[in-house]
């Protein structure tokens, strides 16, 4: 084989062909879900206990870590007015993260929203927003309903769509004129 051949043969498998537009509206993957959520197979009912489970811990783990700094600032005497002020700040950021986190599993946030401007914000009450996605495995993987309600939309327009098709449009007779 020449040089010339061999820079021209893929290096690894073909990509896989997107799938034909006949095939129906896909679903939406949730994060750490995947798909799984159309059939609730797969391991959902595990992963839903598992990700519950692993938030409870990751958000406890961030609140003794919050602890520790709060204590460093006792140690360094920075005084009353700032420890009172970093734990005012870190209970708003995350009753804020909680409600944000929480209201995004039920819609998708407007283009022009402010949830650009409340990402720091986010970041910062990180514990609230891990509560959120612990207290809504509870109930559903997070996000499940709203890409339900969606997924479902779509496949009732793509079936309207499909059944109102009659045969070749190109086979079919000009109408008269009158």
């Amino acid at each position: 084989m020449s040089d010339d051949q061999r820079d021209q043969t893929p290096a690894g498998p073909a990509p896989a062909a997107p799938a034909s537009p006949a095939a129906g509206p896909q679903p939406e993957p949730i994060r750490f879900f995947g798909t799984t959520w159309v059939d609730h197979d797969g391991g959902y009912a595990l992963l839903r206990v598992g990700l519950a489970i692993g938030s409870l811990v990751t958000a406890f783990a961030a609140a003794l870590l919050l602890r520790f700094a709060y204590e460093g600032l006792e140690i360094g005497n920075v005084g009353p007015f700032l420890s009172i002020s970093v734990v005012v700040l870190f209970a708003v950021a995350s009753s804020i993260a909680f409600a944000k986190t929480w209201d995004s599993f039920r819609r998708r946030p407007a283009p022009s929203s402010d949830e650009a401007a409340l990402k720091g914000l986010k970041t910062i009450g990180f514990i609230g927003s891990l509560i959120a996605y612990f207290l809504r495995c509870f109930v559903e993987a997070p996000g499940e309903q709203l890409r339900r309600a969606e997924y479902e939309r779509a496949t009732a327009e793509f079936a309207r769509r499909r059944s109102s098709r009659t045969g070749n449009p190109a086979a079919r007779r000009p109408k008269r004129k009158k």
